[in-house]
């Protein structure tokens, strides 16, 4: 079955039942307590929460996904970095009965999975927190014919699901297994035999987790991490069903291969590896895998706006595409390739999805034009090392640009030792070196105020509008990047991928204008920085935040952590105008204003 065959297939069926297809969103989520986009329910959160959907109740999508806990498990058969998710949703229309039947008939009608090789899991229960047995969903898998031998119990590690951040809906699930070895199925079901591997599982998701409020005092002290009894479970009123299955591995499962690189998903990428470095993929394997995985994962993200810097996601957009570069290296590939293989991404996903194939390119030039001018006098210095110090990591990090990880890993793939100690004695150089960066800024105050004066304190209330109005006008997903403050004059960083054009300029300035005319108050807070976070306040250098910190709320406009000094009402600040808009920095756009 081919990639296209298994979507259609899957969009289909559950058309076909009475969903309404809905279209995947960005990988850049809206949800800040995440990186990623990691799951198909995560976008719909506020609907599983009772928000009524423009679509309906009943949803199936395909989302795409970027994980980047398993990194070090990519090269093996069947961990990604980007993966897509194929996904449906009652949002309160059906449950347990419906769901299950739902998920059986699509595996074993749809995809012609022969029943004798599914076994499923459902949750063991949790008598603290009141959760029963999932008897009821094994019960219906026994009514489809799915025996009690091929029914296991399991607890909260295997068959619980959710929330994609600390707190949020939840609830337990029951997955299915699909028989991948040689010959006929085991009679009893082993959940821990690898060649029963899980395909799907559908998640009743009928809780919203919260931690305790002694849990947040013990989080504000820095004395958990957290457990289950750290929380409480609270029924909704809206009992939602999500279904998740991944794509890739369906795929290799339907097929009968051994691992999702042998897909139609990956087969031309390797083929154009072994093609430019001129290795076979059977003699080097795993370097290949992650250079596949990698180059993916940094197209979808580039073209969903989320460029390389060294924070947040950025940051690792760009090990990523640093560790594609460290492999290809590794086979002897010195030349830059990663606008080549990015161009067989593009069909692999024809007609499914849209590529700024420009703006793609554009910025994996940079980044491994960047990297390259370092990376052989890195490479060889490891190389050349009999053994890698703490600060020999240091250095390969600051100034041959290897992160931490990276140096590890080539260490390792050159059989160079890394002397005991060395981690920890890296991380404390690393600590050293922000001290002393922080140390160097001392007379610049909070916020980049050049001094405290009545102009500096007004612009720098100004920035709190400016952002406020970028974010309105742009996304949520514009953050301040730096700031230098005068009194003469504002110059604010930002991140945002293209250049603002008049229109959005003029948005942003009556924004402003609109704010100060409506002379709002300026309030201060003194509060612990936990319970900041916890009431929306948002700030961009969490680093130089101390245990209590002051959160200034301007209305409903903005509500930011912040040290400067403020004025008391918006009214005192007269007239915003932007001066210039310009570019900083790959990804970084820069604004000039002043007040009049």
């Amino acid at each position: 079955m081919t990639s296209k065959e298994l979507r259609k297939k899957f969009i289909e069926f559950f058309e076909g039942n009475g969903h309404k297809k809905i279209e995947s969103a960005s990988l850049l989520p809206t949800d800040q307590s995440v990186l990623f986009t990691t799951a198909g329910m995560q976008p719909l959160v506020p609907y599983l929460l009772g928000e009524k959907h423009p679509a309906g109740d009943k949803l199936v999508n395909i989302q795409r996904c970027i994980r980047t806990n398993d990194i070090d498990e990519v090269g093996d058969d069947s961990h990604g970095t980007f993966f897509e998710m194929l996904g449906y949703w009652s949002l309160g229309a059906y449950w347990k009965k419906e769901a299950i039947k739902y998920t059986f008939e699509f595996f074993t009608q749809e995809l012609n999975v022969a029943i004798e090789n599914i076994a499923v899991t459902c949750f063991e229960g949790d008598e603290t927190n009141s959760i029963a047995k999932d008897t009821e969903s094994a019960e219906i898998w026994e009514s489809l014919g799915i025996p009690k031998n091929r029914i296991a119990f399991l607890g909260y590690d295997d068959n619980y699901w959710g929330p994609t951040g600390i707190e949020g809906p939840c609830g337990p699930d029951t997955e299915i297994f699909v028989w991948t070895g040689d010959g006929e199925a085991p009679f009893d079901f082993d959940p821990n035999n690898k060649d029963w591997v899980e395909i799907g599982n559908d998640v009743f998701m009928q809780y919203n987790k919260t931690l305790t409020e002694k849990s947040w005092e013990n989080a504000c002290k820095d004395v958990n991490p957290f457990g289950q009894e750290d929380f409480k479970f609270e029924s909704l009123n809206q009992k939602n069903v999500d279904f998740g299955t991944g794509f890739e591995r369906a795929l290799m499962v339907l097929n009968n291969y051994r691992n999702i690189y042998e897909t139609d998903l990956y087969e031309s990428l390797i083929l154009k590896i072994e093609d430019l470095s001129l290795k076979r993929y059977m003699e080097f394997p795993v370097e290949m895998r992650i250079i596949a995985d990698h180059i993916k994962a940094s197209v979808f993200a580039l073209n969903d706006g989320i460029l390389p810097s060294n924070k947040d996601q950025g940051y690792v957009i760009r090990r990523l595409i640093r560790r594609a570069i460290v492999k290809a290296y590794q086979l002897g590939l010195k030349e830059n390739f990663l606008i080549e293989l990015s161009k067989v991404v593009y069909p692999i996903y024809d007609g499914v999805y849209e590529f700024d194939k420009a703006k793609i390119e554009v910025e994996l030039e940079k980044e491994e034009v960047k990297f390259r001018a370092t990376l052989s006098s890195g490479m060889n210095k490891i190389q050349d090392a009999e053994s890698l110090s703490g600060k020999m990591l240091f250095d390969l990090h600051q100034s041959f640009g290897l992160p931490l990880e990276i140096a590890q890993e080539t260490a390792r793939f050159y059989g160079v030792e890394i002397v005991n100690g060395a981690v920890e004695e890296y991380k404390e150089m690393v600590k050293k070196h922000q001290e002393l960066s922080r140390t160097a800024s001392v007379g610049m105050f909070k916020g980049g105020l050049a001094s405290g004066g009545e102009m500096e304190t007004k612009y720098h209330t100004a920035t709190h509008l400016l952002l406020a109005a970028l974010r309105k006008t742009l996304g949520n997903d514009v953050n301040q990047k730096g700031a230098n403050i005068t009194a003469e004059r504002i110059r604010f960083d930002f991140n945002y991928p293209d250049k603002l054009t008049p229109e959005q300029i003029k948005q942003v300035e009556d924004e402003v204008n609109k704010n100060i005319v409506a002379d709002l108050p300026v309030d201060l807070e003194e509060m612990l920085y936990e319970d900041a976070k916890k009431c929306g306040a948002t700030g961009n250098f969490e680093n130089k935040y101390g245990t209590t910190v002051k959160v200034y709320t301007i209305a409903e406009i903005s509500k930011e952590i912040c040290g400067g000094p403020h004025v008391a009402h918006t009214g005192e600040l007269g007239h915003f105008k932007i001066s210039k808009e310009e570019s900083s920095s790959s990804g970084i756009r820069r604004i000039k204003a002043i007040l009049e």
